[in-house]
């Protein structure tokens, strides 16, 4: 029967209902989703969806399980079948298959790249870049920086560390550049995706049109696309343009004001300058381009001054016109590279303030893929401060649009945010208001993606964590010395040393660690903090946030069988153990979420951003116990003792979560008082 006759035969009076699924990565997943499946058809939905992976990636599982849908799950079953990028012969398979199944019923999905680029954006919240400059309104000033694609893979992994100590400021957007004639096309398309989607920040890719195929033009808008960027900065030189003298005219600069504002007129919503020293052509140019209708914001392209001779290398390559004020102080102290660099940051700063008490509220500093000189700038601005950086969640979500409502997420990935993004990057939703039961089957895999480092991170990884170790004391100490602070880094986190909380408690954690207790995740209990709180506070001023004390470690069974007994003197606390071959030690059931993060913010529901989960702390387990093996013992080499002595510690452990769920009175490390 068809759907349609379905809803028809209904009425007007009664309420019909249906229910969606996607398609799992793992044939367990596949079969828990089945499970699932007949408990929900027991109540007489309508009927049931299945979802078509982005040109046709899940076909064949799609097919098969619409198929038993409809004749196993006895449901009548509707299937997706998404026609972008779908070869005719493919869409002609699918509709030919599901027809000798006996299905009725398909929603095809078309999108079309040639058309509007913001479609993605339909019902799931816009993120352009103008649309965050108009959020922050008159009052507010609005940053963003600028980066460009290195030539060698350290230089890229270190562009990243700094990209994620910068975007902790909080920049509107960040962009990243794209050689002549797509020259780096390859490298800024993977970078601009992983800005948006691992480093979590709105990212605009540049385009550079001068020169360029429309092949390569059309690939990578397409590509941009699938990854949920939404911002793009065109470029286009007109060479044809220049007259035989090659001089620039007024007669040429009104021409190109006039061509700036037909591109305006075609859809271009916000203006980046390039690079300049004399901010009043910067005023004359926004009040020129006021005079003649253009009237989106006109960014001013800021370069701070880092060194000399590059100043005058890119101020060469540009034509930059610079005040002679500017190059009679830099004449005398242009081998001094310190000086050069307080100079520019002087003037970035004397610059910035002019462009602001002019009525500019954007600013969009050129970094070079430089940190100090940019951020200083900014605090000399009092835009941002060095000790206070604030947070929307306790974590940051990837600025791509198909996350953008993603507001809930186990506590378990707290120190490995990639891992979490890069293991459920294929959901269709993702959980918004609270955790959902349905996320459950549809974690990603591990790969070798998990266990990746940036060489940066390795180096100090091998210089703090594969000195030799004789015994369980040993591998104590290290636990013990990262919550101190000794150590910088940990194989169980991605982060560059303590979350600012975890100092909060980190002598409680270093003393169970001395005890048996090797602590990978923590944070402490919170009654009603102020939101904007340096160490624990997140979603901005006027709130207020809660936190149950959770503590997160391995330990041995004995250790293990005192700590239950020693718990039920405390009935506040609920745990869950489970060691690598799964064996599942818990006092609470297998299917209770418990919300251990929460904020009361003025006319909104509470946001709860935070929640431990047993189904996916038996996802996580995999990964944490893997981490013994991929992440610690393999910075020694084969038979060596410290990795024997890690893999044993790997198979006889357990990893155990313990929340304290009395925030006001409770006290997490009592029960490990007496050990």
């Amino acid at each position: 029967m068809k759907v349609i006759e379905k809803i028809r035969e209904a009425g007007e009076e009664k309420v019909v209902f249906s229910f969606e699924f996607f398609p799992p990565k793992t044939e367990d997943a596949v079969d828990n989703l089945f499970e699932r499946m007949e408990r929900m058809v027991a109540h007489n939905p309508a009927f049931c969806d299945i979802t078509w992976g982005a040109g046709g990636s899940t076909a064949d599982l799609t097919l098969d399980i619409a198929n038993r849908m409809q004749n196993m799950i006895c449901v009548e079953s509707m299937m997706h079948l998404t026609c972008t990028n779908m070869p005719v012969e493919k869409i002609d398979h699918a509709l030919q298959t599901i027809k000798v199944n006996g299905l009725q019923n398909q929603s095809l999905s078309v999108s079309s790249v040639g058309g509007d680029f913001t479609d993605l954006s339909v019902g799931v919240g816009k993120m352009k870049v103008i649309e965050k400059i108009r959020e922050a309104g008159e009052e507010k000033v609005v940053f963003s920086f600028e980066f460009f694609p290195p030539k060698t893979e350290d230089a890229v992994d270190n562009l990243f560390e700094r990209m994620e100590r910068m975007v902790a400021h909080n920049p509107a957007f960040c962009d990243i550049t794209w050689g002549a004639g797509g020259s780096t096309a390859d490298l800024t398309l993977d970078i601009a995706n992983r800005m948006q989607n691992m480093i979590c920040v709105e990212s605009m890719m540049h385009l550079t049109c001068t020169n360029m195929p429309v092949e390569k033009i059309d690939h990578a808008l397409q590509t941009i696309k699938v990854n949920g960027l939404q911002n793009v900065l065109a470029l286009q030189a007109h060479p044809d343009a220049i007259g035989e003298n090659g001089l620039a005219t007024l007669e040429a600069y009104h021409k190109d004001l006039a061509y700036l504002k037909q591109k305006v007129d075609a859809g271009a919503d916000v203006i980046i300058t390039q690079l300049f020293y004399d901010t009043d052509i910067y005023l004359k140019f926004v009040n020129d381009c006021r005079q003649i209708g253009i009237t989106c914001p006109i960014v001013p392209g800021i370069m701070p001054i880092n060194n000399y001779k590059g100043f005058i290398r890119m101020t060469g390559f540009c034509k930059t016109k610079i005040p002679a004020e500017i190059m009679a102080a830099l004449e005398p102290i242009k081998d001094n590279e310190e000086a050069v660099k307080a100079y520019g940051i002087h003037l970035g700063t004397e610059m910035c303030k002019k462009i602001l008490a002019h009525g500019i509220k954007t600013l969009h500093l050129y970094t070079l893929n430089m940190e100090k000189t940019a951020l200083a700038i900014l605090m000399n601005l009092g835009l941002i401060e060095e000790t206070k950086i604030s947070r929307s969640l306790p974590w940051r979500r990837p600025a791509n649009v198909f996350r953008v409502k993603e507001d809930v997420r186990p506590i378990f990935w707290a120190n490995r945010p990639k891992s979490y993004i890069s293991r459920t990057i294929g959901w269709d939703q993702y959980p918004h208001g609270r955790w959902g039961d349905s996320c459950n089957p549809s974690y990603g895999a591990l790969s070798d993606y998990q266990f990746m480092r940036p060489r940066a991170r390795d180096k100090k990884l091998l210089e703090e964590w594969a000195t030799p170790l004789t015994n369980v004391d040993d591998i104590q100490e290290k636990f013990k010395k990262y919550c101190l602070g000794k150590l910088r880094s940990s194989p169980w986190s991605e982060l560059d040393g303590l979350q600012p909380e975890t100092r909060i408690i980190n002598e409680q954690l270093g003393k169970i660690n001395t005890k048996g207790f090797l602590t990978v995740n923590s944070q402490p209990a919170v009654n009603g903090e102020k939101s904007d709180s340096p160490s624990v506070g997140w979603g901005g001023p006027g709130g207020y946030v809660y936190q149950k004390a959770y503590v997160e470690f391995f330990c041995s069974g004995e250790k293990l069988d005192a700590l239950v007994n020693k718990s039920k003197a405390f009935p506040s606390l609920t745990y869950m153990a489970v060691n690598k071959e799964g064996n599942w030690i818990s006092n609470v059931h297998q299917t209770a979420v418990n919300a251990v993060t929460w904020g009361v913010f003025p006319a909104k529901e509470i946001i709860q951003p935070t929640v431990v989960d047993p189904a996916s702390f038996m996802v996580w387990k995999d990964e944490a116990f893997e981490i013994w093996s991929r992440g610690w013992a393999s910075l020694f080499p084969e038979g060596d003792p410290s990795r024997k002595l890690l893999e044993e510690v790997q198979s006889s452990y357990y990893l155990v979560s313990l929340v304290d769920n009395d925030y006001i009175h409770g006290d997490l490390f009592a029960v490990f008082a007496d050990f």
